[in-house]
């Protein structure tokens, strides 16, 4: 395998994202969205981030965007404004390659850089063994499960929450107190 490269995301790997997301929205139950955005879509929601100064990385090998990460607000009320909910996505074809154990790594330090102190994991399917067991390895711990809130497929899905401290996490107060 190529050296792989996890760099921030630019405008010019939308394409490479949106497909990436598509399957994913298509096929499986990581999202529990039905219908998957096109790619204007998918750049609002890229401005939005960026506009918010979240990090937003991409996974690249041998020129191509195979995965990618970002982190975005939990919640919109100020009282979270230093935590933050990660989304990890792959192509399938590069699954459990540990790529995206890389990018989830990579996301934690960068929030953890940029001063914010909790990541929340929404999991789509408490079946997703592959998600959990990432979050696991990264330091998340379960918070809990909501039962059958989210159907697709013609069945009902959980979704699982993990939860991880970053940087001083609750331990001192936030620089901008």
């Amino acid at each position: 395998m190529s050296a792989l490269e996890i760099r921030p995301a630019t405008e010019a790997d939308l394409p490479f994202v949106t497909e990436i997301y598509d399957h994913a929205v298509r096929y499986g139950t990581a999202t529990f969205e039905l219908i998957p955005p096109d790619l204007a879509e998918m750049t609002r929601r890229f401005g939005v981030l960026m506009d918010g100064g979240f990090p937003y990385f991409v996974a690249e090998l041998d020129g191509r965007v195979i995965g990618y990460a970002y982190a975005g607000a939990y919640r919109p009320r100020p009282a979270y404004r230093f935590t933050v909910e990660n989304s990890v996505y792959l192509l399938p074809a590069i699954h459990r390659r540990g790529i995206g154990l890389q990018l989830l790594q990579r996301l934690i330090e960068e929030c953890e850089t940029r001063g914010y102190r909790q990541m929340i994991a929404v999991i789509g399917d408490s079946a997703n063994a592959g998600s959990i067991g990432v979050h696991t390895r990264t330091g998340f711990q379960m918070i809990g499960t909501h039962p059958n809130v989210g159907f697709k497929f013609g069945r009902w899905l959980d979704t699982v929450m993990m939860q991880r401290a970053l940087g001083d996490g609750r331990n001192t107060l936030p620089a901008d107190e």
